[in-house]
């Protein structure tokens, strides 16, 4: 095909994409005024998200097809693990939130749902499934933090601060890795494939969305 794999599932995901940018907890942080608790509760809960992101990136590693990409999903691993997690730490810091409250804390029902699906995938779905699947989380947030930044920087911090991270050109490098991957990876793919692959995608975006509505509403178990 003439554009890559991964333009097509931008496309078709398009409205979830536009949704999320639109939604008022990220034009929160792009103008500063984001609530605050629900903010808190992001961090939280975006923490535990991030361990169970890291182990699908390990697991990625383990069923690389060659040594580069078995190596960069080691890095993105690590990457995770040391400069993201490192972040929502410092925001636990400023809110108040020891580490103990951020290890002891449970997944709402969308977190939970989410990192479920993903370590589904990596488990018992196909390479390509797998990497689709993880590919929303990376870009979505790369693209956020590069059209909030294009609209200047809010005066709350903490804002300010997301921002920067996610725009940040290293960031988008690997986002960008992703995104090559996913190109490299459909090529040649029967149309059965694409399918698994786009439908892995669309799950993904779909609770991408559903992490904001999640922050937005402070969800938490019923019982």
């Amino acid at each position: 095909m003439a554009k890559g794999f991964s333009v097509y599932l931008h496309d078709i995901a398009e409205s979830i994409w536009t949704a999320q940018y639109n939604h008022p907890f990220v034009q929160g942080i792009g103008d500063g005024t984001v609530n605050l608790t629900a903010f808190k509760h992001w961090v939280r809960q975006d923490y535990l998200f991030l361990i169970e992101y890291s182990r699908l990136f390990a697991m990625a590693t383990v069923r690389s097809m060659d040594l580069g990409s078995m190596t960069k999903f080691a890095q993105l691993a690590q990457t995770t693990l040391e400069v993201e997690m490192d972040l929502h730490r410092s925001y636990a810091q400023d809110f108040g939130i020891s580490f103990h409250d951020l290890e002891s804390e449970i997944k709402s029902p969308t977190c939970q749902g989410y990192t479920d699906f993903l370590l589904r995938t990596a488990s018992v779905g196909t390479y390509p499934e797998l990497v689709a699947s993880l590919l929303p989380c990376m870009w979505s947030f790369n693209e956020i933090g590069l059209r909030l930044k294009a609209n200047g920087l809010p005066e709350q911090e903490l804002c300010s601060r997301w921002i920067l991270m996610y725009s940040d050109p290293e960031f988008g490098a690997l986002a960008k890795w992703c995104r090559d991957l996913v190109d490299q990876i459909a090529l040649g793919l029967p149309k059965k494939d694409l399918l698994q692959m786009e439908m892995a995608f669309l799950i993904s975006s779909r609770y991408e969305y559903l992490f904001w509505e999640m922050a937005w509403n402070h969800e938490q178990w019923p019982f």
